[in-house]
């Protein structure tokens, strides 16, 4: 006789068969995947899913996404506030990094180099009683895992009726906040969980932005009939704690919109959202380089640029609907004190007041940017928010806030995205030509230095030439030449960027033209007595020192050859603006008696001391790469990469050569011509 089947043992188990932690060991015991559809149905039991749900909530994220009804049930029926600690610790303990294996390296190169545990490619809708479309890829389960449980958060917040809502609120926020900082790829998917969370405890009507690819939040089903609060409070929250419960989301909102912005990657020299760069082909399209995609256009056919534009207009619309002013922002922003780190919540007692609730400053500070370059690129957005935004003071703020707070050294090594909101901000304030008053020169000067580092330093050429084009600018808005001549001299002869330096150059060779154009009201030509120092003398021989340093040491024979040529191509840019100068010295004839350019060459010496020793140690790096000599080797190498190398190493040469030329050339005509 055939034995009869064996019933279930969740079902036969079943309380008051056993005890409720009995029970609780047994499904331990016997969770599997198959068993999933059974413990959901034993989970309809309100009052078993309020004495055991909250200790399956760790049982049952490994088995994601098929365990995801089951932890639906009990983020409905389970008590909420056993459930709420259960989940913000599943949240403090998610990680998103996994030990590598000799087997990972196939695995890793699909998710950008990071090892992640990947879930299983599930029918999409799929659940114990209807069957789901056709297979769908879903993120790695650690994603899958932080999007369950921030809807799992949206469902326990939501049943909580307590007196102090933010006790509970702050705690999860801090949790929430400090998993997503640790992920480090799948950013929209955690955003977009991030925001879909704040929109549900804020009760946000606005509509959810689909995600761009196929993901957990596909299986996402509406929760089924939530059982009340056991616990509930009758006496609803003060006005003062429904302020404090907004204020904390929107500090979450800002520290999430700093995370978010910060480390979008800059690839093909799109730093964040490019938005300087998109500034900068709005007020200047005469600059866009015919037949090449201007960025804005790339954001606008571009996926992966335009998902993280739309993400970030989901986060500026959030703010908005939140209620975080403008006003706030910029006090934030503006604060010279050091940003307070983090929510208040995990490890802290909770907040008594919105007060102690602080904003991420770089997060302001990014929100700020985002609507007031909103207001500059479209133009059906009211532009009220930027009207008392200046250079002086305001522009000059945010540099000394944000830019080499650790320390001169770091200025431009921040963050690509964070230079390009700083750079942003600069860039509108010049097209409105809202300068301001620097309080003295010592700020005039910081401002300036501080841009122009960013320009030397930053790794992203974009950023390097907005950043010099908005240093130019206000060095050119100071009424004072005297001022802009210290400034020019200064880098010539203090600063160790030899980008610097050409750039000083191009500052002086530019002011020299403008100063002695006739048509120029300021020129040496105008009636007007005070003309500007850069039509006299004085500004081209005060800085001649610096503009021809003695070169003689630096190229001498003794020095190793690798060592000059080294030397050689960090000042390339530098020698070439210089020679280019003087050419333009000695062929302007206008320029001759206004700047008493025949003393200049007399007294200079540039012959001796700079020209010779540069054509000297060209010929030298000439005759090595010839003979495959030290140099030869370094730059040649082996391979593709090598012969490129060395054929740039024979084109800088032969460049500066040419100059050479041509400023010898040009000596020898104007001794002809002032003889």
């Amino acid at each position: 006789m055939a034995e009869e089947p064996k019933e279930n043992p969740l079902l036969a188990a079943l309380p008051p068969a056993t005890d409720y932690m009995t029970y609780l060991t047994l499904v331990e015991y016997n969770l599997s995947e198959e068993n999933l559809p059974i413990l959901h149905h034993v989970l309809q039991d309100k009052e078993l899913t309020a004495n055991i749900g909250w200790d399956l909530v760790h049982l049952l994220l490994p088995f994601l996404p098929a365990a995801e009804e089951c932890l639906q049930d009990i983020a409905a029926k389970g008590n909420p506030r056993e459930v709420i600690l259960k989940v913000t610790e599943a949240l403090q303990l998610l990680e998103f990094e996994q030990q590598k294996t000799d087997t990972d390296s196939e695995e890793e190169e699909e998710n950008g180099g990071v090892a992640v545990d990947q879930a299983p490619a599930v029918a999409v809708g799929e659940s114990s009683t209807t069957p789901g479309l056709p297979p769908s890829s879903l993120p790695p389960l650690p994603v899958l895992k932080f999007e369950v449980l921030l809807d799992l958060l949206a469902t326990l917040h939501g049943r909580v009726k307590t007196k102090y809502p933010s006790r509970f609120l702050a705690t999860s926020l801090q949790a929430v906040l400090a998993a997503y900082n640790r992920a480090t790829s799948h950013r929209d998917e955690l955003t977009l969980s991030a925001v879909k969370l704040v929109k549900t405890l804020s009760g946000t009507k606005r509509p959810h932005l689909p995600a761009r690819t196929s993901s957990g939040n596909l299986l996402r089903v509406p929760t089924k009939l939530q059982e009340p609060d056991p616990e509930a409070q009758s006496e609803a929250p003060s006005a003062d704690e429904q302020t404090l419960v907004a204020r904390l989301l929107q500090s979450f909102l800002t520290h999430v919109f700093e995370d978010y912005v910060l480390t979008l990657n800059s690839n093909d020299d799109v730093p964040g959202l490019a938005w300087s760069s998109r500034l900068m082909e709005k007020y200047n399209p005469e600059r866009i380089v015919p037949r090449r995609p201007t960025v804005a256009n790339r954001f606008g056919e571009e996926e992966d640029l335009k998902s993280r534009s739309a993400i970030v207009g989901q986060l500026v619309a959030l703010a908005q609907d939140l209620g975080l002013n403008t006003a706030d922002l910029v006090q934030t922003v503006m604060d010279p004190e050091t940003e307070k780190q983090g929510i208040p919540g995990a490890g802290d007692e909770p907040p008594n007041s919105a007060e102690d609730i602080p904003l991420s400053k770089t997060g302001s500070l990014l929100l700020y940017t985002a609507r007031i370059v909103k207001q500059e690129l479209f133009s059906n957005v009211n532009a009220d928010e930027a009207s008392a935004f200046h250079t002086f003071p305001e522009h000059a703020t945010i540099l000394e806030n944000f830019i080499g707070v650790l320390g001169q050294q770091t200025v431009g090594l921040e963050p690509e995205a964070l230079l390009d909101a700083v750079l942003a901000l600069g860039l509108i304030a010049l097209d409105k030509n809202a300068i301001g008053e620097p309080k003295d020169d010592e700020a005039f000067a910081q401002y300036l230095q501080t841009t122009s580092l960013v320009s030397a330093n930053t790794p992203s050429p974009s950023l390097r030439y907005n950043a010099h084009y908005l240093t130019s600018t206000v060095l050119r808005s100071h009424p004072s030449d005297l001022v802009r001549l210290t400034f020019i001299r200064d880098t010539l002869e203090h600063c160790p960027y030899e980008n610097l330096k050409a750039s000083a150059v191009q500052w002086i060779k530019g002011e020299t033209i403008e100063a002695n154009n006739p048509y120029n009201p300021d020129s040496a030509s105008s009636e007007d007595d005070a003309s500007s120092i850069f039509a006299t003398p004085v500004a081209v021989h005060t800085t001649l020192p610096f503009l021809f340093p003695d070169l003689t040491a630096t190229y001498s024979n003794s020095v190793a050859i690798s060592d000059s040529f080294m030397q050689f191509r960090q000042e390339l840019g530098f020698y070439l603006a210089v020679l280019n100068f003087y050419y333009l010295l000695l062929t302007a004839r206008q320029l001759h008696d206004n700047l008493d350019v025949k003393n200049l060459h007399k007294g200079s010496g540039m012959e001796e001391h700079f020209l010779k020793p540069l054509k000297d140690a060209s010929a030298r790096f000439t005759e090595d790469l010839k003979a495959g000599g030290p140099l030869s080797i370094a730059e040649g190498g082996e391979g593709i990469a090598g012969n490129l190398g060395l054929r740039q190493a024979w084109m800088d040469i032969e460049l500066l050569g040419h100059i050479i030329g041509r400023v010898e050339g040009a000596i020898k005509q104007f001794e002809q011509t002032s003889a």
